[in-house]
């Protein structure tokens, strides 16, 4: 018989790995119960919808207009370039408010303060070369 370190309970390791797989076998059931649902879903709609393909069925949709010329569409870069600079201060929004509540903790303050500013700059530098290059200039 294996001997066991004083002060510890036979079993007891055991019943922790139990109870940690346990925990993993209640999600994995949720996830594939979900996936059933899904498919289910989906295959009762395939089954049930009508399929009648007509060519007024197969024409694109525009708001209720007949459409007109060819399907692609030209767009500026510009908009691109205006959702890239407000995706880059959302992040830093995102990073300010964490920042904020290590900032009032006791012990951070001089550390993180330096680093916002660093973090910062950086953001300040990109917006002033956005600036320089025109992009902000709304033509």
């Amino acid at each position: 018989m294996p001997e066991t370190a004083p002060g510890t309970v036979r079993g007891t390791d055991a019943v922790v790995a139990a109870g940690y797989f346990h925990a993993y076998s209640v999600v994995g059931l949720l996830a594939a119960m979900g996936v059933l649902f899904v498919a289910v879903a989906f295959g009762a709609g395939r089954l049930l919808r009508p399929v009648v393909p007509t060519p007024e069925k197969l024409l694109t949709y525009e708001c209720g207009v007949d459409p007109v010329g060819e399907g692609w569409a030209h767009t500026q870069v510009r908009y691109y370039v205006y959702a890239f600079l407000y995706v880059v201060f959302a992040v830093d929004s995102i990073f300010l408010f964490p920042w904020a509540t290590v900032f009032a903790a006791p012990g951070y303050g001089a550390a993180t303060l330096v680093e916002m500013f660093v973090f910062l700059g950086f953001l300040a530098v990109g917006l002033l070369y956005a600036y320089k290059k025109g992009v902000l200039a709304w033509t």
